[in-house]
């Protein structure tokens, strides 16, 4: 089971905490982009100050399961509190909320960790400073291990053989596990299989302009066949009734390398992928 099992990045944010250093979160420290008093927790990852902006947490993703208990979290945490935003630049999202890094008065570590740490929430692949990106991974992998908060059970991680319990996660935010039956470029696409059934089984897809993004982080593409894998991201049909499900990479972080294949569990890689998949 994953949950035995230790990511080299969860060993060495692991070494890094039993030190005491702030290696781990320091590589979130960004630019201040100002500060202010929490006035209210509007939801799991998004406050108001005082003044009245709305600032949104950047990094984390909630389970739509947990949305309650990750609200009681963050305002246990930060409710009432003097904030610092920390963050690439101000610039605000299409809602007109901030999202940043928020670090309470006296303390240089984003809450961000904290939640992630006790479990409470995902890690997102959307921040694009991969030292961050790799932080927040292995705080996740932290908490995934001790089965802390959502990991406590067996519903935040799902088994990439099981195709029907993705889907039913369909348009929400998901973390699989699973071997690699195989992966190929056919076309504009790049194919991460996880079964025979290329049509049913849940698969991961690359657009070829994103290939390069996701190699950058030390992921060979083409050898991923057998090695076991984390894919996180939004869950997705294509192609019409009885497809099986997808998460399409649109940022580098949604793939991690956690290991090879068990022995006896490597999938024969009979699966081809036809030129017309993903037209």
């Amino acid at each position: 089971m994953m949950d035995r099992r230790i990511s080299m990045t969860a060993c060495c944010a692991l070494l890094l905490i039993a030190s005491g250093s702030k290696t781990l979160y320091a590589a979130c420290e960004f630019t201040v982009q100002g500060e202010g008093h929490v006035s209210s927790v509007l939801d799991a990852r998004t406050i108001r100050l005082a003044d009245g902006r709305d600032v949104r947490l950047s990094g984390i993703e909630i389970a739509d399961d947990a949305t309650g208990r990750s609200k009681d979290a963050l305002a246990g945490l930060i409710g009432g509190r003097a904030v610092t935003l920390r963050a690439p630049d101000d610039t605000p999202d299409r809602y007109g909320r901030q999202p940043t890094f928020v670090t309470l008065e006296g303390t240089d570590r984003p809450v961000q960790f904290d939640l992630l740490n006790r479990g409470d929430a995902f890690a997102s692949p959307s921040v694009r400073d991969q030292p961050c990106s790799r932080a927040l991974l292995a705080a996740e992998a932290i908490a995934r291990s001790a089965r802390r908060g959502i990991w406590a059970g067996s519903a935040a991680l799902k088994n990439a053989k099981s195709a029907d319990d993705i889907l039913s996660r369909r348009g929400r935010f998901t973390v699989v596990e699973g071997t690699v039956s195989s992966a190929r470029l056919a076309g504009a696409t790049f194919y991460v299989n996880f079964g025979r059934r290329w049509t049913r089984d849940f698969a991961v897809t690359i657009s070829r302009r994103m290939m390069a993004s996701v190699e950058a982080t030390g992921i060979d593409l083409k050898s991923l066949k057998d090695k076991r894998v984390l894919v996180r991201g939004w869950i997705e049909t294509r192609g019409g009734p009885g497809r099986g499900p997808r998460i399409e990479v649109t940022q580098a972080g949604q793939i991690e390398i956690i290991g090879a294949a068990r022995p006896g569990e490597s999938l024969a890689a009979t699966a081809t992928v036809p030129e017309e998949e993903g037209k």
